[in-house]
Order: C-alpha cells, then sequence, then structure tokens
C-alpha cells in the first residue's frame, strides 16, 4: 500500500518562508508526476507545482519566482520550497503522485496526502 506524508505546514508571517516535504512509501517502482495542490477555504482545489521524474517543472502562475518544487527519485520524496508568502496563499496543500506503478503487471494509480495547513497571517 501506498501512504504520501506530508509536512512542513504551519503559520508564518507575510513575506516568510516555509518548506513542505512529501514522502511516499511502500513498494514502489516509480512514479510518474509529483505535485503539490492546494485547497482554500470556498475554493476549488488547484495545481500549485509538478515536477517529473526527469524534473521537468510546471507552476501556477500565481507563485512563479515564489515557490520551487524539487523532487528526490532515489527517496520518493517531493518539496516545496515557498518564499514571500502571502496571506493569499493560506490553504490546505496536497500532495500527490500520478502514474505510481507498484508492479510490472497491474496498471498504474495516482495518489493523495492527507493535507497540510499553510496559514500566511500577521
Amino acid at each position: 500500500q501506498v501512504q504520501l506524508v506530508e509536512s512542513g505546514g504551519g503559520l508564518v508571517q507575510p513575506g516568510g518562508s516555509l518548506r513542505l516535504s512529501c514522502a511516499a512509501s511502500g513498494s514502489i517502482i516509480s512514479i510518474n508526476i509529483m505535485g503539490w495542490y492546494r485547497q482554500a477555504p470556498g475554493k476549488q482545489r488547484e495545481l500549485v507545482a509538478s515536477i517529473t521524474g526527469g524534473g521537468r517543472t510546471d507552476y501556477a502562475e500565481s507563485v512563479l519566482g515564489r515557490f520551487t518544487i524539487s523532487r528526490d527519485n532515489a527517496k520518493n520524496t517531493v518539496y516545496l520550497q515557498m518564499t514571500s508568502l502571502k496571506p493569499e496563499d493560506t490553504a490546505v496543500y496536497y500532495c500527490n503522485a500520478r502514474n505510481v506503478r507498484v508492479d510490472f503487471y497491474s496498471g498504474s494509480r495516482d495518489y493523495w496526502g492527507q493535507g497540510t495547513q499553510v496559514t500566511v497571517s500577521q
């Protein structure tokens, strides 16, 4: 069974920084794309950033230049470095792993973490 465990959320002042981590555990052969989504109260979940196994990244326009996604393939871990945080970044941040393969016989599937709260406030 694959599990995604997130850490690093919390309360930070505007202009501050936080680093989120998400480790995928289980008998994993490969993960195609890992990413971070967020959901603010009353809003839909949205993509924040994603990264392929080869290091290709994609960012939401609202976080370009402020957030950096990275990945350690050997550890099946993805990170999100967040800087110059704004109150509008406040949300629950979810880790996502897409096209996860646990063997060579079954198809792949996607997994979600439980979410970690990020609050940007004075």
